[in-house]
C-alpha cells in the first residue's frame, strides 16, 4: 500500500513541474523594416529550443513556439536585445543598438516615419 502510495504522489509532482514542449507565446518588439524582421526572426531562431519565430513588421508582433524544457522569454528576449531591438519594456544598449544597419534605426522618428510612407 505505501508503494502505491508512494508512486501515485511521484506521478503526481511530475505531471505538476512538467514543461511544455510547444508553449506559444507572443510579444512586442521594436523594428521598421525586412532586414529588422530578418534579425529579430534570426536571434529567436538561433536560440536553443525555438521552433518557430514570425515576426509582424506592422504591428510589432513577435509570435513564438518554443521548448520550455530547453529555453525561456527571458533568454529569447535577451537574445533579442543583444541583436539591437527593444524588447516591450526592455531597451538594447546603445552598444547594440549602434550595430543595427542605417535604415533599421528605430528609435528615429523621421527614419520610421519614411518607412511608413514606404508601405
Amino acid at each position: 500500500m505505501k508503494n502505491v502510495i508512494i508512486i501515485a504522489l511521484m506521478l503526481i509532482g511530475t505531471t505538476t513541474f512538467a514543461q511544455n514542449k510547444n508553449a506559444k507565446t507572443t510579444m512586442e518588439v521594436d523594428g521598421v523594416c525586412g532586414m529588422c524582421k530578418a534579425r529579430i526572426e534570426k536571434a529567436c531562431l538561433s536560440t536553443k529550443g525555438v521552433k518557430y519565430a514570425q515576426w509582424n513588421i506592422e504591428t510589432h508582433e513577435l509570435k513564438l513556439i518554443f521548448d520550455e524544457r530547453k529555453t525561456d522569454t527571458k533568454v529569447i528576449k535577451s537574445n533579442v536585445l543583444a541583436a539591437g531591438h527593444d524588447v516591450e519594456e526592455e531597451k538594447a544598449t546603445d552598444e547594440d543598438y549602434a550595430k543595427v544597419h542605417a535604415c533599421c534605426k528605430y528609435r528615429d522618428e523621421n527614419l520610421k516615419a519614411e518607412h511608413e510612407n514606404d508601405n
